[in-house]
């Protein structure tokens, strides 16, 4: 047998598998749309309202003279979102507002857990450190005490709180 006969005779079973296989494919392929048609048809309403949806223009254009009726404004009320009753503790409200002064001395301001400096703010009685710390305090310190500590989003308890356990870390 010839070289020539040896390529030949590979070259054709090279080319009956490719064919197999394409013949197994359109065959596959012809019964998943056999599988798959009824589903979605071109015919259907489904699909003639799904395909007049996608291709609807998005807006009209009227020549002069030709005038289109407009619909009525529709004023809808915005809905109030109900309000989240989350209370944060005295440590919370402490380690978000109250830490970045009360920690380093910001200020001015008596360092948490330091005795000496807060024994006389103490004496003064918690009602008068609550109302500091609640509406603000100016006294003779550089930077004044903000209301809240600059969030007006805590509660009076909340601040109280806060207070409360700043008192119990520096007695």
């Amino acid at each position: 047998m010839s070289r020539d006969q040896k390529f030949f005779d590979m070259y054709s079973l090279v080319i009956g598998v490719l064919a197999a296989v394409a013949l197994a494919i359109l065959v596959l392929a012809m019964k998943m749309s056999d599988l798959t048609q009824g589903v979605y048809t071109r015919d259907t309403a489904e699909y003639q309202a799904a395909v007049a949806e996608r291709i609807a223009p998005v807006g009209k254009v009227y020549l002069p003279g030709e005038e289109q009726q407009a619909a009525a404004p529709v004023v809808t009320a915005a809905e109030e979102p109900e309000p989240v009753a989350t209370s944060m503790t005295g440590p919370q409200v402490y380690n978000t507002a109250c830490l970045a002064c009360h920690a380093t001395g910001a200020g001015g301001s008596p360092i948490v857990g330091n005795t000496a400096q807060w024994t006389d703010r103490i004496a003064q009685g918690a009602d008068t450190l609550y109302d500091h710390a609640i509406n603000g305090f100016d006294g003779d310190a550089a930077t004044p005490m903000l209301p809240k500590g600059g969030r007006a989003d805590l509660t009076d308890q909340e601040v109280r709180d806060a207070v409360d356990y700043m008192i119990a870390e520096s007695s």
